[in-house]
């Protein structure tokens, strides 16, 4: 087990970025380190960032490692991450983007409409018009196929983003980051691991354009078309949940292996051998 001892360093304070409270996070020397907070957020990291590695992804995204930590006398399991910014970058979350630019509100905005394709074409200009990134519309679809097949509840505006360059003053595509709220990874606040996975699919909701998964998801490939395909198997998966059982219970783990399961039969098309 990879033990992390942090009690030389502080954590960076609560952003408020987050709908369900804020993890702990250490940025030391170039490596980031997220202590669980809700439950298994660590483990959803680790399976959805290997995961996408078995895919077609033409995007970056960043890949988690486990530990665990020990900081003022308490031990905590997390996730491990190099810092994907080069020197000079800046990760501008959309929210703070739009609002610097329009000096409203992008969250609000897309409210006012009442077609999901109409939030999504509306963020996909507006971001164009202001950042000058071409194609924002495949890298939304491809996004947000990551958040319907994993199910990420915390997609937010402030959880997409984009980097920019401090140097050249050009905007880029930031790597698929922070899906530690995928798999009903709340363990302590509305997916009780005692809770049946039927249960649990009611009541989880969608970010940002739809509290509908599969409502966003048609409307963007709709839009721009089919992103990606994934091409791992079950074993693939009880392979990392092997790996991952020194931290993480054995009912945690069976449930997050039913939900794949589910989930591999409901986006079968996303599936290729």
């Amino acid at each position: 087990m990879n033990h992390i001892n942090l009690d030389l360093y502080s954590p960076f304070h609560k952003t408020g970025h987050t709908s369900k409270g804020d993890q702990r996070k250490w940025e030391i020397d170039g490596i980031w380190y997220k202590a669980d907070y809700m439950g298994y957020e660590g483990l959803s990291e680790l399976l959805v960032s290997s995961l996408l590695q078995k895919s077609t992804m033409k995007y970056p995204f960043v890949t988690y490692e486990l530990a665990r930590i020990e900081y003022n006398g308490s031990f905590m399991n997390a996730c491990v991450s190099r810092d994907f910014r080069k020197d000079g970058q800046i990760l501008i979350p959309l929210e703070k983007l739009f609002r610097q630019y329009t000096g409203e509100s992008l969250a609000v905005k897309l409210a006012e409409f009442t077609d999901v394709k109409d939030r999504i074409e509306f963020l996909v200009q507006k971001i164009e018009e202001i950042t000058q990134i071409k194609e924002f519309g495949k890298y939304i679809t491809a996004m947000l196929e990551i958040d319907a097949f994993f199910l990420n509840e915390d997609r937010h505006t402030n959880n997409i983003a984009v980097l920019y360059d401090e140097k050249t003053g050009r905007y880029s595509k930031s790597p698929f980051f922070d899906q530690g709220l995928c798999l009903l990874a709340d363990t302590t606040q509305d997916y009780a691991l005692d809770m049946e996975l039927e249960q649990c699919m009611k009541k989880i909701q969608a970010k940002p354009f739809s509290v509908d998964f599969d409502a966003q998801l048609e409307a963007a490939e709709e839009l721009y078309g089919i992103q990606q395909h994934f091409h791992f198997e079950i074993q693939d998966v009880k392979n990392i949940l092997q790996n991952a059982a020194e931290f993480y219970p054995e009912n945690a783990c069976r449930r997050v292996e039913s939900l794949l399961r589910m989930q591999m039969r409901k986006y079968a098309y996303l599936l290729k051998e």
